[in-house]
This record gives structure tokens, sequence and C-alpha cells, in this order.
């Protein structure tokens, strides 16, 4: 049986980290395991910045944002020599497994690391973009929803009040996902994704016919990853009837309380990483599946490519 496990979360954080990491200590301290949590990521595996978590040691923290052992990105991890090294450390200091809280990136690393050292590695998909294959939803995906909502919802308010068209962009460098499902959520006139060529032409055309029948206010949702949000104003200038603002939102979107259903989520996951470990299960990501949580194949995983829903695109157009 494994005796002592790693917890680390690395890359960009996401709302829910925290109640994964307060899961993942609680269910292996209970099951008679001891935890070392690494803070800054993989850089600080490598700097050797460790701290002893306790089962009270993350009492009050699943409802905080961010990560309480924070994180950072290294370059030194991303080179076999930076693994080999992160795998003589955590024999060094008899960590047998390590749970890995982050996104594409962060599961690569994690990937490499057991195929290069041998280490058990559980991945945890915390994600605000929601562009992890296999699984249906990542940690911090609905909060971060809920904070697009909210502001895009406001800024629908001041658009009505002036006429006025705004033009919001959110994250999601390779996914429209955010895009899409915060632009439904606040009935949207428009959604410009990665996934699905634009035509700025015909938008125009079908954004000013609704202006003339008498729409007050517009609102058009770009993912960064599919153009800026003043790439896509120049291409509506004087073409769609309204004055044109420019909202981005930035990293507000990754902070905030997590949600009910990230909290619920993130403990579900950070509970089943740990039974993955007792079945000695490892190099396989938790995922949610059909609302069950399942366990995937890390290279599964990483062999694939996020298939994006293009019906949430088609119930815009139809309903906006």
């Amino acid at each position: 049986m494994v005796k002592r496990i790693g917890i680390l979360t690395s890359g960009g954080d996401s709302p829910g980290m925290n109640a994964a990491i307060r899961a993942t200590v609680r269910t292996a301290v209970t099951d008679g395991m001891k935890v070392t949590g690494i803070k800054q990521g993989y850089a600080g595996l490598l700097d050797k910045d460790f701290i002893e978590l306790e089962y009270n040691s993350v009492g009050g923290v699943m409802e905080r944002g961010g990560t309480m052992l924070r994180s950072s990105r290294c370059e030194e991890f991303m080179t076999t020599d930076g693994r080999k090294k992160a795998g003589n450390i955590l024999k060094e200091k008899e960590i047998e497994a390590l749970v890995v809280i982050g996104g594409e990136g962060s599961l690569t690393g994690a990937n490499l690391l057991m195929q290069e050292t041998g280490v058990i590695v559980i991945g945890i998909p915390g994600t605000i973009d929601n562009d992890i294959a296999e699984t249906d939803m990542c940690v911090g995906v609905d909060t971060c929803l809920n904070t697009c909502i909210d502001n895009i919802q406001r800024l629908k308010d001041t658009a009505s009040s002036h006429e006025r068209a705004f033009i919001v962009e959110v994250m999601g460098r390779n996914s429209g996902y955010v895009a899409a499902a915060s632009g439904l959520a606040t009935g949207a006139e428009a959604v410009i994704v990665p996934e699905i060529p634009v035509n700025y032409d015909k938008l125009s055309e079908r954004i000013w016919s609704e202006r003339k029948r008498g729409k007050i206010n517009c609102i058009i949702v770009v993912a960064e990853g599919a153009a800026s949000a003043y790439t896509v104003a120049r291409h509506f200038e004087h073409k769609i009837g309204y004055e044109t603002r420019i909202t981005i939102l930035g990293h507000i979107q990754r902070g905030g309380s997590p949600t009910a259903f990230d909290r619920v989520l993130a403990s579900r996951m950070g509970y089943e990483a740990v039974k993955a470990i007792e079945d000695n299960e490892g190099g396989v990501m938790i995922a949610l599946r059909a609302g069950k949580t399942a366990r995937v194949k890390l290279a599964k995983v990483l062999a694939e490519k996020k298939k994006f829903d293009k019906k949430l695109i088609e119930i815009l157009e139809v309903l906006s």
C-alpha cells in the first residue's frame, strides 16, 4: 500500500482547486496515508518547496478561489533532465504517488513524469476552458461561466439603456466552450469561437436586420482564441447600426468562490483520485462522464482533442 502521496496544482488556477486538494488530503489521511503538499507546482517540486498536510490543514479552504498550494509554470520541468530530477526528489522524500490538478500542459507533464520515472500519477482536470478530452466538465468551468454570465448581464443592462453593441472577450485560447455557453445563457446576438470560421459580412447583415426591426441592444461574445475584441469591433464598425463598446473580462474569470457544482465535482474527483492510488491504477485522469466519475488513461486523454459541441451555436442563432 502507498504510504505517502504528493499533491500539486499547476498552470492557470481555476475555482475549485482548493476543494480538490481538501478532498484528496482528507480521503488519504482517513485511509492511513501521509500527504505532502507541493507549493508552486512543478517549480516547487524541483525546489523542494514542501508542506506536510494533515486533516485539519485543509479546513475552511473549499469555499476559497485560487489554490492554497499556489501555482506557476516551470520551463525546467519541460526537459527530460528536469523530470528526472523531479523523480529523484519524489523518491528521496518517499512520495510514492502524485496527484496533479491542472490543465492540458500540467497533465502532459504528469504523464511524461510517470513514463520516465515510474512514479504513480493521477490527474484531476482543473481548467476554466473546459478543453480537456474525455471529461464532460473540468473543475472551475461552472464558476467561470457564472462569472461571465453575471458580467455580461450587467453589460446588457447598459447596452439597452444606451442602444449600444457590446463586444465581450472571454477566455478560451483553443476552446470556445465558455464563449458559447455564456453567450447562450445571456441571449447574446452572436458568439465567435475558434472552432467555427466566421463570416463577418453575413453576421453584420443579420445584426443590422435585427436592428432595423427595433432591437435596442446587441451582445457579441468572442473567445480570445478566435479573435480579439478590437479586431471584431473593426469588422463591425459602421455596419450594424450600433455604437460599439469593448469589454475584456480577463482574469476576473479565474477568481471567486467556487459554485456548488464545482465544489461537489472537485470533491468527487479528489476522493476518486485517492481510490485510484489505492487500487494501484496509475497514469489515469479522473473524469466526469454522464454524471459519474470515471478513470481514463492519461495517454488517451492527451492523444485526443476535445470536440466542440456546435449545437450550442445552432441553438443560440435560433434563439437570438
